[in-house]
């Protein structure tokens, strides 16, 4: 089962994390009225994290068993090129630029194990602490779906899975406000904020969706442009008046989860839309987007100076321009063709 839809709101959640990394200050995303929402674009990562969860389940229910070694293989093949290709490019930037480059954390990052060590889950390639994470999903998922999801019926994985939820939202917010947190950067930061089964919940959240949708899939589809559009204010609303809660762990599934259901399940025009080939090709891209952008952004802005160019919204868009282009080439002429050579041994 493959859900187009979903494809492209891969790419604005890129997008929305490339902005706050890097656009802040730029026009229009500077203005009084955006500025609150990209200021917690971060959150982005967090929907990923969702969006994962969901899709392995859409990906894999069919199956009785996931074969550990086939799965794996493929997963690595997905993944793996374009993270290799960034820290290749970053590398290149940091001889060229006389730049300092660690190769214990270079090691780190080529083994995907950065985040689970206090102080380098941002070294070398920030951006990819999350993939870390994310492969740590990877490795448990044929585990869980093997012996919990193709055996035990969907009201009895619920009770655990919200419950490991909502303890993991307790921990992190009580961890945040206590007097163990030093803030960033600081080890607590990077225990709370990028530890890996700090955000397993958020996994096994999207698993759980994943595992409801597909039991309630043969529905007919409806509609449901008007409840994405509502849950779309909801979040905004929510952004725009939060004042307590940090949602960098995924306290907003309770929003984000909703609206990958109602997207997946919509026929009505927003589906349509989003089907069509530019956007789910620019949806394809997104993980370009994502990984790449530091080595990107690094590269072009340095070049820019370089060149006596000192307008940061020229660097922003310039380098934002830049990025859309690689990740699009190397989905085409690396990402994709490595991805069959290595589903193929």
């Amino acid at each position: 089962m493959r859900i187009d839809q979903l494809t492209f709101s891969r790419f604005i959640a890129a997008i929305a994390v490339v902005i706050y990394h890097y656009g802040l200050e730029i026009y229009p995303f500077n203005a009084s009225i955006l500025q609150p929402l990209f200021k917690q674009g971060n959150i982005a990562v967090s929907y990923f994290f969702l969006l994962s969860g969901f899709i392995m389940i859409i990906a894999y229910h069919q199956y009785n068993k996931v074969d550990f070694l086939a799965y794996i293989k493929n997963r690595f093949a997905r993944i793996y090129p374009v993270y290799v290709l960034a820290l290749v490019i970053l590398f290149f930037f940091k001889t060229y630029y006389h730049r300092p480059s660690e190769l214990g954390d270079l090691f780190l990052n080529i083994n995907m194990i950065q985040s689970w060590l206090p102080g380098k889950a941002l070294s070398y390639n920030y951006p990819a602490w999350s993939i870390a994470v994310e492969f740590f999903f990877y490795a448990l998922f044929p585990v869980i779906f093997n012996r919990y999801y193709s055996k035990i019926s969907l009201k009895k994985l619920a009770i655990p899975i919200l419950s490991i939820f909502i303890v993991s939202q307790i921990i992190f917010h009580l961890g945040i406000f206590s007097t163990y947190y030093q803030g960033y950067p600081s080890v607590s930061h990077e225990l709370l904020f990028y530890f890996p089964p700090m955000h397993l919940s958020e996994f096994l959240i999207g698993n759980l969706a994943g595992l409801y949708f597909v039991k309630n899939s043969t529905r007919a589809s409806i509609n449901f442009d008007m409840w994405i559009l509502l849950l779309g204010i909801l979040l905004i609303v929510i952004l725009y008046t939060n004042t307590y809660f940090n949602f960098h762990n995924g306290l907003l599934a309770l929003v984000f989860i909703p609206i990958i259901l109602c997207i997946s399940a919509n026929k009505g025009h927003l589906t349509n839309l989003s089907k069509y080939k530019p956007f789910i090709f620019l949806g394809e891209i997104s993980y370009g987007v994502y990984i790449l952008q530091n080595p990107i952004f690094a590269w072009t802005r340095a070049i820019l100076k370089d060149c006596n160019i000192t307008s940061e919204t020229t660097k922003f868009y310039t380098s934002l321009v830049l990025l859309i282009l690689v990740a699009g080439l190397s989905y085409q002429f690396i990402e994709a063709p490595l991805r069959k050579a290595i589903k193929k041994l």
